[in-house]
């Protein structure tokens, strides 16, 4: 017996061996040098690395001992010159294919990662094997872009114009909190947060995302609780603009991406949390310094560039989410109580608008028309110039004018809120409320002229393409959308109808007319709506037709793609719809307009913030216009400017408390 074989027991003979070796004596056979008499002492055994060989990994060791036992088919052989090495080869064989399945359970079962970024491992096809250099560079750069990716979710401002370099030169607290939470998390439970957590900052990003587009276009962030809505009408706007495949391809593409930014956000975030568990202590020293630098930059406000360093804008953000969506969530009651006072709701239908009887009043509003083309420096030259010769227009037809402010509910689009706001005398400032409204029995401007019999009224609406059942609400007796006015000439982009053929059409259809009622008439001109390009230019009003000249015009027009390449392009254009807006409105005042006609026009709300460049104001102008001096006598105490121009500081109204002010202003009078 050899010195290198230890002590054994007498176990069970294993009865699938030919000689009636033991299976523990065969398990072992490969690793004991127990060499019976005759064997050549020379021979080592086939376990033993050569001297000066290096010893295999722990992955290639198997491999290496097959091959080893391969190449020397015969190294173990008796005496008497007999092969003896067949046993042996399948014991070998035996006990790699154990040690290979027992070092891979081993590894299924431990969670950590290591274990698949290690350069040796197999990876994909191998290549992690062959190209052990790659394998690193490619696990080191994941795990940096992880890191890169969560820091800009959680240091990425919601608003475009406020996107800049200093935004993402931060060190969010929100970071640091997430490490320590999974640096503290056991194996299964800091996997399980990780993809909670990785999810929800996927979330959060589109969200931001959602921010970002609604800043840009309504100035104001996407409301989680009344904006749903909106996601169905730009459906309906890509089933326009696409068609119905268009449409489906679009969603899924929405749908897809939703998914992928999801699962991205948490697949980072378990990288990170996975090589936080891999280099623990490195993680907890690296963790415990940015809390301490956090904390030191936060108490001495530390900046660069302007930008406080230690930021907690994440937690903030989501605060004031929370908070929007709370008082969301109790907006319908709040307009509920609001919705139920109505200072005219018992007065007698005699009684009301007494002071325009037998008028013709026009409510005009002008698509986008906002403080900023009048304010603006690089827009109040032209637009000075425009509303003069309005105002010359105007006098020499014998009209006069006044004009003040009313701040807006919204801002960049919505028009309907703001129309249903300036109408209801309500502060309708979401879609919930303006369903609410448009649902309920609550009077209208409009509607209190429909209630006095004394008017026709009339809706010239050429933005609308479709069923309008919220026409009824507000008291129209009839309606003439896009397709019953008469246009055969092309759309504007946006806009269907350009306004001085809107005009022309309501003057052919109903103001023009024999004998007729004195007519209230909501009008909505669209040739000043958002993207402004291109944009049609008056013409003589005889050469109308039935719209087919504007084919030349618009082919002369500019491409709004080019526009809106530049800010500048965009508000230049801007500025030059709201002209002929208001130059068609005028001109035709002053060539049907008369001693009944009652104008009063408005902008429903400001234009994109790429056209107020940051201005936060809401003001639109509003101006009364009429040949009666009785009509402008009744709001002399308003204290409005004169003219289609109100001065800077003229009043400013709330856009709902319009009604109520123009319906005391011309119903009796006191005594």
């Amino acid at each position: 017996m050899s010195h290198h074989t230890p002590p054994r027991q007498l176990p069970e003979t294993d009865a699938d061996a030919p000689d009636g070796t033991t299976a523990e004596e065969a398990s072992r056979a490969p690793a004991v040098n127990d060499t019976e008499p005759g064997a050549p002492a020379e021979v080592e055994p086939a376990d033993r690395e050569p001297a000066g060989e290096e010893t295999p990994g722990p992955t290639t060791a198997a491999a290496a001992e097959a091959d080893e036992t391969g190449a020397r088919p015969g190294l173990e052989k008796t005496a008497d010159g007999a092969d003896d090495g067949k046993a042996p080869a399948s014991t070998v064989a035996a006990r790699t294919a154990s040690t290979t399945d027992e070092s891979h359970d081993a590894a299924a079962s431990d969670p950590s990662p290591s274990s698949t970024d290690e350069p040796g491992r197999p990876g994909w096809f191998g290549w992690r094997r062959r190209f052990p250099r790659a394998a690193r560079a490619v696990g080191v750069g994941t795990s940096v872009l992880a890191g890169a990716m969560v820091l800009g979710v959680l240091l990425i401002p919601n608003r475009l114009d406020r996107m800049s370099p200093e935004s993402f030169l931060r060190l969010p607290v929100e970071a640091i909190f997430l490490a320590a939470v999974l640096l503290v998390l056991p194996s299964r439970a800091r996997r399980i947060t990780a993809v909670v957590l990785g999810a929800f900052l996927g979330l959060s990003t589109v969200l931001k995302c959602l921010d970002m587009g609604f800043y840009q276009t309504l100035a104001r962030p996407f409301d989680l609780v009344f904006d749903w809505v909106l996601l169905t009408d730009a459906a309906d706007f890509l089933k326009d603009s696409l068609g119905r495949s268009g449409e489906v391809l679009a969603v899924i593409g929405v749908i897809v991406l939703l998914i992928a930014v999801l699962v991205v956000s948490a697949l980072a975030v378990v990288r990170l949390a996975d090589v936080m568990a891999r280099h623990r202590p490195v993680a907890v020293r690296g963790t415990l310094v940015l809390g301490t630098a956090w904390v030191v930059c936060f108490t001495m406000g530390v900046q660069t560039g302007g930008v406080t360093i230690a930021t907690k804008g994440y937690s903030q953000y989501l605060s004031n989410r929370v908070q929007y969506v709370r008082e969301g969530l109790g907006d319908a009651e709040v307009f509920d109580k609001q919705l139920r006072v109505d200072a005219f709701a018992d007065t007698p239908s005699d009684q009301l608008l007494t002071g325009l009887r037998g008028k013709d009043v026009l409510f005009t509003f002008v698509e986008s028309y906002g403080r900023v083309a009048i304010d603006d420096p690089a827009m109040a030259p032209e637009m000075d110039a425009t509303l003069k010769e309005g105002d010359a227009r105007l006098k020499s037809a014998g009209f006069a004018s006044r004009s003040g402010w009313l701040t807006s509910p919204v801002t960049g689009a919505g028009s309907w809120l703001a129309h249903t706001t300036f109408l209801s005398g309500l502060w309708v400032k979401n879609q919930q409320r303006y369903r609410t409204v448009t649902t309920g029995d609550r009077a209208t401007l409009t509607s209190y002229f429909q209630k006095t019999g004394a008017w026709r009224t009339v809706g010239i609406v050429p933005g609308v393409r479709k069923a309008w059942p919220e026409g009824k609400y507000f008291g129209l007796d009839h309606i003439y959308d896009s397709t019953h006015l008469g246009y055969q000439g092309p759309y504007f982009s946006w806009t269907p109808v350009p306004d001085q053929f809107s005009l022309e059409s309501f003057q052919k259809l109903e103001h023009g007319k024999k004998d007729r009622d004195p007519i209230m008439a909501e009008i909505i001109l669209a040739s000043s709506h958002n993207p402004w390009s291109p944009i049609a230019h008056t013409i003589p009003w005889n050469d109308l037709g039935d719209g087919s000249i504007f084919n030349k015009i618009k082919k002369e027009g500019t491409n709004p793609t080019e526009v809106w390449k530049s800010a500048k392009s965009v508000r230049t254009e801007y500025r030059k719809a709201i002209q002929y807006s208001v130059d068609s409105l005028t001109q035709w005042v002053q060539r049907y307009g008369d001693d009944n006609t009652v104008l009063v026009f408005l902008g429903d709300h400001q234009p994109v913030p790429t056209v107020t460049a940051g201005s936060t104001s809401r003001d639109v102008p509003i101006t009364i216009v009429a040949r009666d001096p009785k009509v402008l006598d009744r709001v002399a105490d308003w204290g409005w400017t004169e003219g289609l121009k109100p001065a800077a500081n003229a009043p400013e109204w709330s856009m709902d408390k319009f009604r109520d002010r123009f319906m005391t202003a011309y119903g009796p009078e006191k005594k």
